[in-house]
């Protein structure tokens, strides 16, 4: 399929990151999806390839590349498991990222230094259990408190918040003002107050580590709080539009590797005499998963690109990842068609696929989510 005109160093990148994925993790992703065990060894494998910090300026430990780049990783460690691929993207794009785009420098050399280099993982406190799609009506209250502030709060849904060691929390500092109330800060894990919940029991991604993250009158010094007072809420959507870019490569690359199971399944598999992909049902179901994948490819590169230019990005970066997710669902669901009976055994890795493609469908904004923003847009309407 086009490489859609890749620079020799990122087609390097993908496939050394294709050649790690197919050697080293997928021989273990059907035993940590059972277990839901975290990866221990692998991602400390991917943090010594430097796959956490790809985007990120080199003076602060990371790679140097762009967002393209981030998007070929992504890609490639989904195509095999998706528990891998989400682990490196939320790190990258939620936990990581805000302190990049909004953090003062000695922010970034304390902190972004070592999550650009894998050396602690990080993680993005957003949701709430009252507010998902609303995202504005957190109930997480940051008061100050001499020369900080103190913040009370539960964020449910957390990727990497057992294992994470830096946090990027939304709470609000004023109430009064709405959105306009919500600042964001910077937490460390070692501080008092601070604690993980039970790691959630999930359909999909269940080696990836999701729980509640829990703040109990927790103190954090004036000088963690990111960016300005009451711009956090800005500063959240800024983060979920870049991270919908990789949602839209983790659901691609799911849609890709289901598609080249079936497709390999399809040439080996034989009835009546002859390889199921002679018949024109699964010939016909092969091409239109190829088409799919060809299409998200095209809108997820394009939404990167633009993202690399400094330009607007928050249609392509919406329309790429409400087409790439329901084309995972839509690919996974055939893959295990094409597979009959084997396709719902753990036997086969499809079955995987489909559960691990679900939740590209809700997270970093549901589908009718971004059908609101893609709607806005094409409306001229300001967000609400």
């Amino acid at each position: 399929m086009s490489g859609l005109d890749l620079t020799p160093e990122q087609r390097l990148l993908r496939a050394t990151v294709r050649e790690f994925a197919v050697e080293r993790i997928a021989p273990i992703a059907r035993e940590h999806d059972e277990t839901g065990e975290f990866p221990v060894d692998t991602v400390r494998q991917m943090a010594e390839l430097g796959l956490f910090g790809i985007p990120f300026p080199e003076e602060y430990g990371g790679a140097g590349a762009d967002a393209l780049s981030l998007v070929l990783v992504v890609e490639e460690l989904a195509k095999v498991d998706a528990s891998h691929s989400i682990t490196v993207g939320a790190h990258t794009s939620l936990g990581a990222s805000p302190i990049h785009d909004f953090g003062t420098p000695e922010q970034k050399s304390r902190y972004l230094t070592p999550l650009a280099s894998g050396e602690v993982l990080g993680a993005f406190g957003l949701t709430e259990a009252t507010s998902g799609s609303d995202a504005a009506n957190m109930s997480t209250t940051a008061i100050r408190n001499g020369d900080g502030w103190v913040l009370n709060g539960t964020k449910v849904f957390i990727t990497n918040a057992g294992v994470a060691q830096t946090f990027v929390v939304a709470a609000v500092t004023d109430a009064k003002t709405g959105a306009r109330g919500i600042s964001t800060f910077i937490v460390e894990r070692a501080w008092e107050g601070v604690r993980s919940g039970k790691k959630e029991d999930k359909l999909g991604w269940r080696a990836s580590d999701t729980r509640e993250l829990v703040l109990e009158n927790v103190h954090v010094p004036r000088e963690n709080l990111l960016g300005e007072e009451g711009k956090g809420f800005k500063q959240c959507l800024h983060t979920l539009n870049g991270g919908r870019i990789g949602i839209a490569a983790h659901a691609l690359g799911i849609a890709e590797g289901a598609y080249g199971a079936a497709r390999a399944y399809a040439l080996e598999r034989r009835q009546f005499g002859r390889p199921i992909a002679e018949f024109q049902a699964t010939r016909f179901k092969l091409a239109d998963m190829a088409t799919g994948i060809e299409a998200g490819r095209h809108l997820t590169y394009h939404a990167a690109r633009l993202k690399d230019a400094r330009r607007s990005y928050r249609l392509e970066a919406a329309e790429a990842k409400l087409f790439c997710s329901e084309l995972a669902m839509r690919t996974t669901i055939e893959a295990v068609q094409i597979h009959g009976g084997n396709g719902y055994t753990h036997d086969y890795p499809v079955e995987r696929m489909m559960r691990d493609a679900k939740v590209t469908e809700i997270g970093e904004g549901t589908s009718e989510i971004q059908r609101m923003v893609i709607a806005r847009e094409i409306l001229g309407e300001a967000a609400s």
